[in-house]
């Protein structure tokens, strides 16, 4: 296994660093903007600038790799996310915010791409499965480990702008000392959602519901919190705790829908989200204990989610189609994390902080809703028309270069023609 590794080690490492500087901005620049007195509304509006333009990064730059190369580009975008930090904390009015925000989105969604792809093309169907999951690990890891780092300082201070960008120019040291060989360019993916939709129905809505309720989760939670009265700290291991959920349980409800048709599972897991968002949007938590219990159940059913949609696709993706289905379902996705930031700040705006929880609370009923009313006129694929469950890495951290990589990619899988 080791050997394995190896010739990708450098280039974890420097996920580790970009996934560190990703979530501790994730988490910061919401309390600052808070701290600054800008209304939620206007932060969930610059968390959907951010999505829109990650999304458009992960269009253009693989034709900024073709004409520069993937260590160049990659030094580029890393060099642009550690500049972006410092000027928020110079410049701290919302025309440069919004601004900034876009020049990380897009240049996150190129880091991405670049380590992606080549990962990718350090892999053999031998080696696929370990650096898989070594990059999702690695992805989980850094960003919880940058969340965490909030408690090291006071976001009103610069110190953790300053961390925050430190990680990023970290992250270049790796790639562009690694003596691996340039991988070839990104591929340019099909993208076709009405043909996702007519394959199956329950997998489009599902992506953009996950995505409208994870969008609002990660860019409104701090605010959330901070409303609430919460400490630094306080926020940073409530969001650690609902990550930490949503990986524990990703798995045994996996394999639960490996079992029986997915679309009862992600019912299942979407009840329960109803039960909790429902509570947390009328009862707020008065000690750790139980805010950090609500929080583990929440991220656990929230989390899983989006893995389950993408199984489910897939179960009824043509052969051959895996990364176009997943790469289509991407970009519903971040359709969905566009909107929940904006509705979530409108609601706080309107009624305080259970406006976060009234928002996921919709989402998980529109989904709930939907997916009962297509298991009344759709069959489920047969056991052997259903592939197995994999873990997918939560929104914000996917490209479409991230399906190359996953194992699923070199497998063909039958057609289903239920229109589940």
């Amino acid at each position: 296994m080791i050997l394995q590794l190896r010739p990708i080690t450098g280039l974890l490492i420097s996920t580790f660093f970009l996934l560190i500087g990703s979530g501790l901005t994730g988490i910061l620049l919401p309390l600052r903007a808070g701290l600054e007195g800008w209304s939620p509304l206007t932060i969930g509006f610059m968390g959907a600038f951010y999505a829109a333009c990650f999304v458009g990064g992960c269009v253009y730059i693989p034709r900024l790799v073709r004409r520069v190369g993937h260590v160049r580009v990659y030094a580029v975008v890393a060099a642009m996310l550690a500049i972006s930090l410092m000027a928020h904390a110079i410049f701290v009015n919302i025309p440069v915010w919004f601004l900034l925000r876009g020049v990380a989105g897009f240049a996150l969604s190129g880091a991405y791409m670049v380590v992606e792809s080549w990962l990718n093309e350090r892999s053999t169907n031998e080696s696929r499965g370990l650096v898989f999951s070594s990059y999702m690990v690695t992805n989980t890891v850094g960003l919880m480990i940058g969340q965490f780092l909030l408690i090291t300082s006071d976001p009103a201070l610069t110190t953790l702008f300053i961390l925050a960008a430190m990680s990023y120019a970290a992250a270049i040291i790796p790639t562009a000392v690694s003596p691996a060989i340039s991988p070839q360019p990104p591929a340019e993916v099909k993208i076709d959602i009405r043909r996702l939709y007519a394959m199956s129905p329950v997998a489009t809505v599902g992506a953009f519901f996950t995505g409208f309720t994870f969008g609002a989760w990660s860019y409104q939670a701090p605010v959330y919190g901070s409303l609430l009265g919460y400490s630094g700290s306080q926020i940073a291991i409530m969001l650690v705790v609902a990550m930490l959920g949503g990986v524990v349980l990703q798995f045994p409800l996996g394999r639960a829908s490996d079992k029986m048709d997915r679309r009862y599972v992600m019912l299942a897991a979407t009840m329960v989200g109803i039960i909790v968002s429902g509570i947390l949007t009328f009862y707020e938590p008065t000690n750790n204990i139980a805010l950090f219990i609500a929080m583990f159940v929440f991220g656990g059913i929230m989390m899983p989610l989006y893995s389950l949609v993408v199984s489910h696709a897939n179960d009824h993706a043509e052969p051959g189609a895996f990364i176009e289905t997943s790469s289509s379902l991407l970009i519903v996705y971040a359709i969905g994390s566009m909107v929940g930031p904006i509705i979530a700040g409108l609601l706080i705006g309107l009624v305080g902080g259970a406006g976060l929880f009234s928002t996921i609370l919709v989402g998980f009923i529109a989904f709930a809703i939907f997916t009962i009313m297509r298991l009344k006129v759709a069959d489920a694929p047969t056991e052997e028309e259903r592939g197995e469950f994999a873990y997918t890495s939560f929104g914000r951290t996917q490209t479409p270069e991230m399906y190359q990589l996953d194992p699923r990619s070199d497998e063909e899988v039958d057609p289903s023609e239920s229109g589940v």
